[in-house]
C-alpha cells in the first residue's frame, strides 16, 4: 500500500502522493495510515535545521491520531464508508507530510529550504488544514471507540484548524542576513568569516563535510534546472553555490576528507583516450554534442547551446571572443557521425548524451555576479595558501582547487588568473607524502584543460616537475594523472616539441605503459599519441621500444578503448617506412587482423585498416603476399564499406584496391612491378 518514499530520484518540495484505489479494504487502509503515521513520529528525533516548529507541530498531532488508528485496530472494529472516505483523505495528506518533513530533513538541502522557508510554512499549512478538513467530516460517533481517545481526535482537529504556521524567526533572521551576504559579494565586498560562521551555524552546518553535501546538492538543482529547460532560479542557484564553494575553502580549516576518503583522489583519475573526447564537447555545456553546428568563427557546439548563447543577445564566439558575422549555423555533418559512432563503441545513446547540460553560466562565464564574484576572492585566498600555508593548508588548497576545476571552466579561469599554477608546481615538487602529490598533480591536470593553465605550466617550468612525477612519482596513481597532464600540454602544437625533446617523457611513458594499470597504460599511450603529431617526435618513439609493448596489449588485453588507443598510435607510427619497418619485425600482419574481424569496437577496426594500409604501402610485395592469404581480411573490409564512417570506408576501399590487384597481378609474375612500395622490408 506504502510506496517507496526514499526516492533519490524526486526533486525537492515536489509531492507525488497519490490516493488509495477505491477498491482497498478497510483493514488494509488502516495498516497503511497506521504505518505511515510511524514514519512520521520517526521524525521526531531527525535534525531540522530550519521550520523546526512547524514540523514539531504536524507530528505531535499525527502522533496524536496515531493512537487513535491503533485503538481502532486492536479493537477490530469495521469501518463504514463514510470512515472509510475519510481516511483516504488522511491518507493521502500523510503522504505528503511524509515527503514534506524528508526534504526538511534532506541532507544537503539545509539552505535550499532555508531559501524556500515561506513556500514550506506554506506547505505545513496547507497540510494541517488539510488533516483538519478531513477530521472535522469524520463521523466520530459511527466509530465504537473510547471517550477518551475521540477527545484526542477532537483536540487535533481544533489544533489543526486554529494553528498558526508561520516560518519560524531564527529562519527568517538567518534569511536575511544571506540575502545580505550575497549582496555583499555582488558588490565586490568581502564578508567577516565570522558572521558567515554564525549564519552556517544557524543552518547546523558546522563542518567541511556538511558544507560540501551543501555544494552538491545545489549542482544536482542546477542540473535539473538546466535539463528541464527550466532556468528561472539557475542564476540564484549558481549565487548560493558560489557562497558554499567559499564557506568550505574559506571557512573550515579543520577538513576529514584527508581521513574519510583517501582514495577520492584516486577516483578522480581520468582515462584518456586517442579518441578525444574533449573534441566531441560542447565548449558551452562541457557534454558531448548532439547537434553540432560551426559558427562563423569556425569553432564548433552543441546547437541548443549556441542559440540559447544567441538568444541571450551576445553577438561573440564563446571560446574565441571574436565578434561574429554571421549567426547562421552550419551543421557539423563529419563531426556528428564521429559522435555517434563513439557513443554507439562505449554503449551509449547519443540522443542522451547530452541530457545532463549543465547551464552555460557554469562552463564559459559565472552564472550571476554574486557567484563571480565569491569565486574571485575564493582563488585568491587559495593561491595566498599554497604560498603562505602550513603542509596541511597547502595540501587542503590544492584539493578545493581540483574540486573547483573538475568541471567547470570559468572556475579554471578564476584560479589561474589568482595565481595558482606556480605554487601548484612548487607543492609537487616538494611534496614528500604521496597523497600531497597525487593532489597537487591532480590540480594541475584540471587547469591544464584551460588553454591558458596550458601555457602558464609551460612558461612557469611545470614541465620538469610534472615530468619527475611521471618518473619517479610517490605512488602509481600520481604517474597516471602526470601522463595525463603531459597529453593535455601536448595538445598545443607548438608544446609538442619541447615536451618530446625532454630526454626523460618519451622513457618513462614507456615504462607506464609497461607496469602501469590498464588506465595508466592508456594515459601513457595517449600521451605518446599526442606527441607523434610532431614529426621530429617519431624517432624518439622509435627507439624507445614502444612498438612491441603494443603488440603485446593487442595480443593480450581484453580492454577494447586500450586496444583502439594503441592501434592509433601504430597507425601513426605505420606512416614512415622506418615506422612500418619496426611494426612488420612483430606479429602485426597476423594480430591486427584478427582485431579487424572480431573487435566490437569499430574505432579499433578503422585504425586496423588504417595500419594495415600503410604497411601494404611502405611494406612491400612480401607484406601484402602474407596478408592476402587471410582471407577473413576481405570480408571485414566490406563490411566497414557499409557500416565505416568516411574516412573508415575510404581506407577500406584502398586497401581492397590494393589487395584485388595483388590478385590479379599474382598469377602473371608482376607481383614486385605491381605493387606499390617504397622499400622493400623483410616481414615475420
Amino acid at each position: 500500500m506504502i510506496q517507496n518514499f526514499d526516492q533519490s530520484d524526486r526533486r525537492i518540495l515536489t509531492f507525488p502522493a497519490v490516493h488509495p484505489c477505491e477498491g482497498i479494504s478497510p483493514a488494509t487502509l488502516l495498516n497503511s495510515l497506521i504505518k505511515l503515521a510511524q514514519n512520521i513520529c520517526n521524525y521526531q528525533s531527525k535534525l531540522f535545521a530550519t521550520q523546526r516548529k512547524n514540523a514539531r507541530q504536524i507530528i505531535r498531532q499525527i502522533g496524536l491520531l496515531l493512537l487513535f488508528f491503533e485503538e481502532i485496530r486492536d479493537c477490530g472494529l469495521v469501518l463504514s464508508d463514510s470512515v472509510v472516505l475519510c481516511f483516504s483523505e488522511l491518507h493521502l495528506a500523510f503522504q505528503k507530510v511524509q515527503f514534506l518533513l524528508e526534504d526538511c530533513t534532506r541532507e544537503g538541502a539545509r539552505l535550499w529550504i532555508l531559501i524556500k522557508c515561506q513556500v514550506v510554512a506554506t506547505q505545513f499549512r496547507v497540510l494541517i488544514r488539510a488533516i483538519a478538513t478531513a477530521l472535522d467530516v469524520l463521523p466520530l460517533n459511527l466509530i465504537d471507540v473510547g471517550d477518551e481517545v475521540k477527545e484526542l481526535v477532537e483536540l487535533v482537529a481544533k489544533q489543526a484548524r486554529k494553528a498558526k504556521i508561520e516560518a519560524d524567526p531564527e529562519d527568517e533572521w538567518a534569511l536575511t542576513q544571506v540575502f545580505s551576504i550575497l549582496d555583499h559579494f555582488e558588490k565586490g565586498i568581502e564578508t567577516d568569516s565570522s558572521f558567515l560562521k554564525r549564519v552556517l551555524d544557524c543552518l547546523e552546518i558546522r563542518n567541511w563535510n556538511d558544507v560540501n553535501k551543501e555544494i552538491k546538492f545545489l549542482e544536482e538543482q542546477i542540473d535539473f534546472q538546466s535539463s528541464d529547460c527550466d532556468e528561472r532560479e539557475v542564476p540564484f542557484l549558481s549565487s548560493l553555490l558560489g557562497l558554499m564553494s567559499y564557506c568550505r575553502g574559506v571557512i573550515f580549516e579543520t577538513w576529514n576528507h584527508r581521513n574519510n576518503d583517501q582514495s577520492d583522489a584516486r577516483h578522480s583519475i581520468e582515462a584518456l583516450s586517442c579518441i578525444n573526447t574533449e573534441d566531441f564537447r560542447c565548449p558551452i555545456s562541457l557534454e558531448l554534442m548532439t547537434d553540432p553546428v560551426t559558427v562563423s568563427t569556425g569553432q564548433t557546439y552543441d546547437r541548443s547551446s549556441i542559440q540559447r548563447w544567441l538568444k541571450a543577445g551576445n553577438m561573440t564566439c564563446p571560446k574565441t571572443g571574436e565578434r561574429l558575422t554571421s549567426t547562421e549555423l552550419v551543421p557539423n555533418t563529419t563531426l556528428r557521425k564521429l559522435i555517434q559512432q563513439f557513443c554507439a563503441d562505449i554503449g551509449i545513446c547519443s540522443s542522451n548524451s547530452g541530457s545532463r547540460s549543465r547551464d552555460i553560466a557554469r562552463t564559459i562565464s559565472p552564472g550571476s555576479p554574486a557567484a563571480a564574484e565569491a569565486m574571485k576572492f575564493l582563488s585568491r585566498f587559495l593561491a595566498r595558501r599554497l604560498v603562505f600555508g602550513s603542509s596541511e593548508q597547502k595540501t587542503k588548497a590544492a584539493y578545493e582547487i581540483r574540486l573547483l576545476a573538475k568541471s567547470n571552466i570559468c572556475n579554471r579561469s578564476c584560479l589561474i588568473d589568482a595565481g595558482t599554477i606556480l605554487p601548484l608546481i612548487n607543492l609537487l615538487s616538494s611534496s614528500l607524502d604521496h597523497y600531497t602529490q597525487e593532489i597537487a598533480i591532480s590540480a594541475l591536470l584540471k587547469l591544464s584543460k584551460h588553454i591558458c593553465g596550458k601555457k602558464e605550466i609551460i612558461e612557469s617550468g611545470g614541465l620538469k616537475p610534472i615530468v619527475a612525477v611521471l618518473k619517479r612519482g610517490l605512488s602509481l596513481e600520481a604517474k597516471q594523472m602526470a601522463a595525463a597532464t603531459i597529453f593535455y600540454l601536448a595538445s598545443v602544437k607548438a608544446y609538442r616539441k619541447l615536451i618530446g625533446e625532454t630526454p626523460e617523457v618519451v622513457p618513462a611513458l614507456v615504462e607506464l605503459i609497461k607496469d602501469g594499470t590498464t588506465c595508466g597504460k592508456k594515459n601513457g599511450v595517449v600521451a605518446i599519441f599526442g606527441l607523434l603529431l610532431h614529426s621530429g617526435n617519431h624517432q624518439r618513439v622509435f627507439a624507445s621500444g614502444i612498438i612491441p609493448l603494443l603488440m603485446d596489449i593487442l595480443s593480450s588485453s581484453d580492454n577494447n578503448e586500450l586496444i583502439a588507443d594503441s592501434l592509433a598510435v601504430l597507425a601513426v607510427i605505420a606512416e614512415s617506412v622506418d615506422g612500418t619497418f619496426a611494426i612488420l619485425q612483430t606479429s602485426a600482419l597476423s594480430t591486427i587482423p584478427r582485431i579487424l574481424q572480431s573487435s566490437p569496437s569499430r574505432a579499433a577496426r578503422e585504425y586496423c585498416i588504417t595500419v594495415l594500409l600503410s604497411l601494404c604501402k611502405n611494406g612491400g610485395a612480401e607484406a601484402i603476399a602474407i596478408l592476402a592469404k587471410d582471407h577473413s581480411v576481405m570480408s571485414s573490409l566490406y563490411s566497414l564499406l557499409t557500416d565505416g564512417t568516411s574516412h573508415g570506408s575510404s581506407q577500406a576501399r584502398a586497401l581492397i584496391k590494393i589487395l584485388h590487384k595483388f590478385h590479379e597481378t599474382s598469377s602473371s609474375g608482376m607481383i614486385a612491378s605491381e605493387v606499390p612500395c617504397e622499400r622493400q622490408v623483410r616481414v615475420r
